[in-house]
């Protein structure tokens, strides 16, 4: 049965390094594993393709992924659980990853958009922490100007960490289902010295 890897994001070289496309960057990930490029064009979408296997990228801007992810369903036949959306997410401290097999979008516009189209909060996702500990969440203008920023010299090592190990949950997903991911990659990371990374607090506010 064929699976859907929907990587969130923003589509153009002004967006490539920004917080916000995190789900393209895991994208890219998984299909240089597997030898493939992201770079046929179907519903809307950049994809890539393999047997049991579409990876994709939005080209719609984030919030209108739903036009696209409602087309690669329709299009494919695809059950909606067979659907794992990756996406970046202000609750989550930078560093952690959450596997869910479904809720509500939480504020954010790119899942809105998915859950609105395919009428349903039961789409598998991954979301992938962006919040900066050390700094108060934004809120309004400040929070479009954060997501839509790139992120700073001291996280690169972190956020390469974050997607390598987003990729790997990927991978578990196509292996064992979402509950088995959910066990192996919910868990905080590894905090320097052997610690572990705090869990998140709150819920993501609106973002483009």
């Amino acid at each position: 049965m064929a699976r859907l890897l929907l990587g969130l994001g923003n589509p153009g070289p002004d967006y490539r390094a920004t917080r916000h496309n995190l789900g393209f960057l895991v994208a890219e990930a998984v299909a240089a594993r597997r030898g493939l490029v992201i770079d046929r064009e179907e519903c809307g979408s950049l994809v890539a393709e393999e047997v049991g296997l579409l990876i994709a990228q939005p080209q719609t801007y984030m919030n209108r992924s739903g036009y696209a992810a409602r087309c690669l369903v329709e299009a494919r036949g695809l059950a909606i659980s067979d659907i794992l959306v990756v996406y970046d997410d202000l609750a989550l401290e930078l560093g952690r990853l959450r596997l869910r097999p479904g809720g509500g979008p939480a504020g954010h516009r790119g899942l809105e958009s998915i859950v609105e189209n395919l009428r349903t909060d039961q789409v598998p996702r991954l979301r992938l922490g962006i919040r900066d500990v050390e700094q108060v969440s934004p809120t309004g203008e400040a929070l479009v100007d954060f997501v839509l920023g790139e992120f700073p010299a001291g996280q690169l090592a972190a956020v390469q960490e974050m997607v390598n190990r987003a990729a790997d949950a990927v991978e578990h997903w196509l292996e064992a289902g979402i509950v088995a991911a959910m066990g192996r990659f919910n868990a905080p990371a590894a905090a320097p010295g052997g610690g572990q990374v705090p869990g998140p607090a709150g819920t993501t506010a609106a973002a483009p």
